[in-house]
């Protein structure tokens, strides 16, 4: 439910106070945000206070609060977008504030492509709010009825002509009361305004210019600068140190020790021994001059290659069933023709183009920090545990993010430069991660071995499919010792799947996790598509026949499919208003076939491939085109990406979205790849961790956006899962070669 507050004369946000004229609060939870059905004499819950959503002062300027993050995704853009679209707002009058963490806002944990579809309605609701009160206040002031009162571009114009600017209204409207969610009335699709358009991002220009704040470019009075030497392995500690060496450098200042975090390690500092002084350049050269001996613990024993072998062994036995229809075993048994195959994918790193900072300032009972976070309320929580702070004491102000791709929503580093300033007496203190630290103590995507088996119909065609995946879980950060993948894991792209087949069994096999594993952007999604579509790509070869066909074949009528006897979270929305639709699968596929010129001949060497897939609510199709060497040398042309997401917002953030996820994609299926030795991650700066050059990349990429009127999806993640296989099945028509795993600059992919 959503319900506005008029808090005009109240102080409730720094910025806000005393503006004297129109301001909105909201009141939330999280359920049902797609309906506006709350009556506003009713009392939201304790846990949402009134919050601000938009302040219009008597000159007419409006002032939007955004409470997401901005990476790129523009939602900093978006979500004013809708307020504005709805209350009728010029867009030249808005500026935009962004807010600091608080669960008055709702979740602002900007990650799983939920800002616009989770907020939507609640923005809807806040400008149409404003707008019908500004629409009261003028016929107040003619002495008319309000319906004959419009509100257009900035302006309350009367049937007869004359108009008053917003600014002209907002005392009025400030003492009215707030109108009932019943009584809302809400701007048609014809009439929308900014809605579906294609609208440049609020900070391009900073951004381009230089002008734009990120997490290092934070500066305070008096400020300290630190950077930590952590355990190469989790879980590891200090034995001891020895910080003689490293106290001689100009502009060393101390060395302090943060204690190692323990297990469940969630978001916490991991520890390890600070280098704090009056410059970057002076911490990192002490640092360097540290003596410390480690305990490394008992992850010591983690190495990529040897844990590959298990992972592919337990994915060889059976495992958990979490799905089953039909009887997969007595087809098994019968003398039906059988195909099997094994695929693995390894961990990624994120490696945002902008490493982690943050920046504290903690006194004795308040703390405020400064980071490029996607989740300030995280980390707003993190820095209260870690000073002992209850998190109403703790603040944190959120800059803008130099990408993100879920390694931001975990703030351990916010969580260290609240230690160190603690432990400085209360200075400010910026923590910097460099690049290696960066790669070198992330929270990496799963590694994963799946092994798929088929067997198939006198046409090829399925007649029995089991899959199983086996993958170190997220949940083992937070104390999770099932050993297993979650629900939500698994319900990204696996025990969702949407073929037709009549027996059908989903497994997942167990296996100990030996590193941070967190949320990369479309997270299981990756490597549970690159196996399905890969392996659905292989029976329609077998089968000798046309794999958009075969695929479309797999999808089968027009249905949602069932999965009452499934645990599944469907991304934390029902299945009711988010079902799982085969018709906009097999539309979306079809349209990016289509515009890759599906079935035209081609000689070798020169292949197309497609996947299609659905995840966060949404889905894409990717038609991919490459060229192959007989010396194994990779070009991709061209790539249609076909993009089902229900209502949007932004078209031009939509596109780039896409782009974006198809240099993502191709870039994490070519070269993506950390590996660990005896604990420690091997890779530590792009020249070992390898992400595409321009030339590498994917030369022209084209996005189609279907439209329709599904409520909106998550955009920021959905563009990447069917990229990599559907590159990798373009290889094989290419080439004749089937890349069963990645990265692909392991696999030879010369021809003769």
């Amino acid at each position: 439910m959503n319900r506005v507050e008029n808090v005009s004369r109240r102080s409730l946000l720094k910025g806000f106070a005393g503006m004297g004229g129109l301001v909105l609060g909201m009141q939330i939870t999280p359920e049902s945000l797609m309906s506006a059905t709350a009556k506003s004499g009713s009392h939201a819950s304790s846990r949402f206070k009134p919050n601000i959503w938009l302040a219009l002062q008597k000159n007419g300027d409006l002032t939007i609060v955004t409470h997401r993050s901005e990476m790129g995704t523009g939602c900093r853009t978006s979500l004013p977008m809708i307020v504005a679209d709805e209350m009728e707002a010029d867009w030249k009058r808005v500026a935009i504030e962004q807010a600091i963490g608080d669960e008055k806002y709702g979740s602002q944990n900007t990650d799983g492509s939920r800002s616009v579809r989770n907020f939507y309605q609640t923005m809807r609701v806040a400008g149409a709010s404003a707008r019908q009160m500004l629409e009261a206040a003028a016929a107040k002031r003619w002495g008319v009825s309000a319906e004959e009162c419009t509100a257009k571009n900035h302006f309350i114009v009367h049937e007869s002509g004359k108009k008053l600017g917003f600014g002209e209204l907002a005392e009025i409207a400030a003492d009215l009361p707030i109108p009932p969610q019943e009584k809302l009335t809400f701007k048609e699709k014809k009439d929308w305004r900014y809605v579906g358009t294609a609208m440049p991002m609020t900070d391009l220009e900073d951004i381009v210019t230089g002008k734009a704040k990120f997490g290092l470019d934070v500066e305070l009075e008096g400020m300290k600068y630190a950077s930590i030497e952590r355990c190469p392995v989790v879980g590891g500690k200090v034995i001891s140190f020895d910080p003689t060496d490293a106290l001689t450098v100009t502009g060393v200042d101390e060395v302090v020790e943060i204690p190692a975090a323990k297990p469940p390690f969630r978001y916490q500092a991991l520890g390890g021994v600070a280098v704090i002084g009056s410059s970057t350049w002076a911490v990192l050269q002490g640092r360097e001059k540290l003596r410390i001996k480690w305990d490394r613990g008992e992850n010591v024993i983690y190495n990529s290659d040897t844990y590959r072998t298990q992972l592919e062994a337990t994915a060889g036995k059976p495992g958990v069933v979490v799905r089953e229809e039909g009887d997969v075993d007595k087809v098994f048994a019968s003398d039906a023709k059988t195909h099997e195959a094994a695929y693995y994918t390894p961990h990624l790193a994120h490696a945002a183009m902008e490493p982690l900072a943050a920046t504290a300032r903690a006194k004795e009972d308040t703390c405020e920090l400064w980071a490029p976070t996607q989740n300030p309320q995280a980390a707003r929580d993190e820095a209260a545990n870690a000073l002992g702070l209850d998190k109403k004491k703790v603040i944190c102000n959120v800059t803008l993010l130099g990408g993100g791709f879920g390694r931001k929503s975990k703030p351990d580093y916010c969580a260290e430069a609240a230690i160190l300033s603690r432990k400085l007496g209360n200075l400010p203190v910026r923590v910097v991660w460099t690049r290696e630290d960066d790669m070198r103590h992330g929270y990496y995507h799963a590694c994963a071995a799946l092994n798929l088996k088929a067997a198939v119909d006198e046409n090829g065609s399925p007649t029995a499919w089991r899959q199983r995946t086996v993958f170190p879980t997220i949940g083992w950060i937070f104390g999770d010792t099932s050993n297993r993948g979650s629900a939500g894991e698994l319900g990204q792209g696996f025990s969702d799947l949407a073929f037709s087949v009549p027996n059908l069994r989903v497994e997942v096999g167990k296996t100990k996790t030996h590193v941070r594993v967190g949320w990369l952007r479309s997270v299981a999604n990756i490597y549970h598509a690159f196996a399905v579509h890969s392996f659905a790509d292989e029976l329609a070869h077998l089968a000798g026949r046309d794999p958009l066909e075969y695929m479309l074949e797999l999808i089968g009528k027009e249905r949602h499919v069932d999965m009452s006897k499934v645990e599944y979270p469907n991304y934390d929305q029902p299945l009711e208003i988010y079902p799982i639709d085969t018709g906009r699968l097999a539309k979306t596929l079809t349209l990016a076939a289509t515009k890759i010129g599906w079935g035209r001949k081609l000689p070798k060497g020169r292949g197309l491939g497609l996947a299609v897939h659905r995840s966060f609510l949404t889905y894409v199709a990717s038609a991919v085109e490459v060229e192959v060497t007989k010396a194994g040398k990779l070009t991709i042309p061209r790539i249609e990406m076909a993009v089902d997401c229900g209502l949007y917002v932004n078209r031009d953030r939509v596109i780039s979205q896409m782009e974006g996820a198809a240099v993502f994609g191709t870039g994490l299926a070519m070269m993506g790849e950390i590996t660990a030795r005896e604990g420690a991650i091997v890779e530590g700066n792009f020249m070992d961790h390898l992400i595409p050059r321009i030339n590498e990349a994917p030369i022209q990429t084209n996005v189609h956006i279907i439209e329709n009127s599904a409520p909106p999806a998550g955009v920021g993640e959905p563009g990447v899962p069917p990229v990599p296989p559907a590159l990798t099945n373009a290889i094989f028509a290419a080439t004749g070669k089937r890349v069963r795993e990645l990265p692909l600059s392991k696999v030879d992919l010369g021809w003769s």
